[in-house]
């Protein structure tokens, strides 16, 4: 399918497409390039699934296209209100569930300026989306924030913070800039519903799902775990450099955070939608189905991770493993180092990235596609625990679980397979 043939459509052209998914469900996914926006699609267009149309937005086209009759791609800058509203208005009558997995990354996090301009760009896009007022077509709406939303980088420098967090946990203080909670109330605000500030007549129901450190695959994700891990252990095969974890001690040995599948926040997203669909549809049978069917009718919260505590100590020797790098699994002197960094270690190593691109005949790109040191540095020497339950899930029947081990090498496997990294 040719990914670009829908934005030079008129109006009218865009009308007839969407009329055509009958009285189905039809999905917009805000950030379909990336790492869970990828696996969201992918879960879309399953040929047992029930979704008649699906919408994918992005800043980019993706990297292949997908030539599933029920796939239609938009390029849009969702920060351009003019744009935004030239390109998804004309969707407003149709589709109606909005998985929201996008974010502007241009601002330092705990900024006024990084709140402004995501709260900005979620307007954009509800404003366009909400036009046929006063009932328009949304029925739900999935906002994806993350497990930041229980911490403040300058509190956690300081050692102020928990160790194990639930959904109903208070926000840290209205003090700090934290972007979730600015895209959160923008929601409550716009759609109704939910409890405290901004909660009223509900035009549609909507969750918020907060994953931890996000294991997939794309070129088009700000914090890439993967990618980096995977672009640092091929460029330590390719000039012999020892494959070490240049971080604290402490979150070597401890679960320091915890892991989130872009497979199982996909599948959360789209459980936690058919649960309020069936809810609205058909009547509780039983005490656990009236248990549930009263959830759904409030708009909910869900930390969305892995399930299972994991620690670097763990996975490193099977990455190492996987990239056939010689390791003495076990001497933690010889693997852990504190004194350097990744952002200073690999700053010049750009060049090495694209001779291994070129022998191993990978998809052209540059080094900081994939990877970002100073986000590794980040989480490799965070000062606080930030670790979650997944109970809450769990207790209303999403029974998802992965070992961090079985996603990391899931998703080596996978770039491999997508042409990303060297086999």
């Amino acid at each position: 399918m040719d990914v670009g043939k829908l934005d030079n459509a008129s109006a009218a052209t865009v009308d007839a497409l969407a009329a055509r998914s009958g009285e189905g469900k039809v999905a917009l996914v805000a950030g379909a390039t990336g790492l869970v926006g990828r696996e969201l699609v992918r879960a879309l267009l399953l040929p047992s699934s029930a979704w008649k149309l699906v919408y994918g937005v992005a800043r980019r086209p993706p990297d292949d296209d997908d030539d599933d009759e029920r796939y239609r791609f938009l390029t849009c800058d969702l920060l351009e209100r003019e744009e935004t509203m030239e390109k998804l208005s004309p969707l407003a009558e149709h589709v109606t569930h909005v998985f929201w997995v996008t974010w502007a990354s241009q601002f330092p996090l705990d900024t006024q300026e990084c709140c402004d301009q995501n709260r900005a760009m979620l307007s954009n896009a509800l404003d366009a989306l909400l036009l046929p007022v006063p009932s328009p077509a949304i029925a739900h709406l999935a906002l994806q924030t993350g497990t930041m939303h229980y911490v403040s980088i300058n509190q956690a420098a300081a050692g102020g913070c928990h160790v194990c967090y639930e959904e109903e946990n208070p926000r840290v203080g209205e003090e700090v800039h934290n972007f979730y909670y600015a895209l959160e109330d923008l929601v409550k605000e716009r759609l109704g519903g939910g409890r405290g500030r901004g909660g009223g007549r509900r035009i549609a129901s909507w969750s918020v799902h907060r994953p931890g450190l996000l294991l997939g695959s794309s070129r088009r994700s700000h914090f890439n775990l993967m990618g980096s891990l995977c672009v640092y252990a091929s460029i330590c095969r390719h000039l012999s450099l020892p494959f070490r974890f240049h971080g604290l001690r402490r979150c070597w040995v401890e679960p320091y955070m915890d892991a989130s599948d872009a497979r199982l926040v996909a599948n959360q997203h789209l459980w936690w939608a058919s649960v309020v669909a069936s809810s609205t549809s058909s009547s509780p049978s039983s005490p656990s189905s009236s248990s549930l069917s009263a959830a759904a009718a409030d708009c909910q919260a869900f930390n969305a991770v892995n399930g299972t505590a994991f620690t670097w100590k763990e996975v490193w020797p099977a990455l190492a493993a996987k990239f056939g790098l010689p390791l003495r699994a076990d001497d933690d002197d010889e693997l852990v180092s504190e004194e350097t960094s990744y952002s200073r270690l690999m700053e010049d190593k750009g060049a090495a990235w694209e001779e291994i691109v070129a022998k191993e005949g990978l998809r052209p790109s540059q080094m900081d596609d994939l990877a970002n040191w100073a986000f590794l540095d980040l989480v490799f020497q965070f000062p606080a625990k930030i670790l979650v339950s997944p109970r809450k899930a769990r207790r209303l029947g999403f029974t998802t679980t992965y070992a961090a081990m079985e996603s990391v090498l899931y998703w080596v496997d996978r770039m491999r397979e997508e042409g990303l990294i060297p086999s």
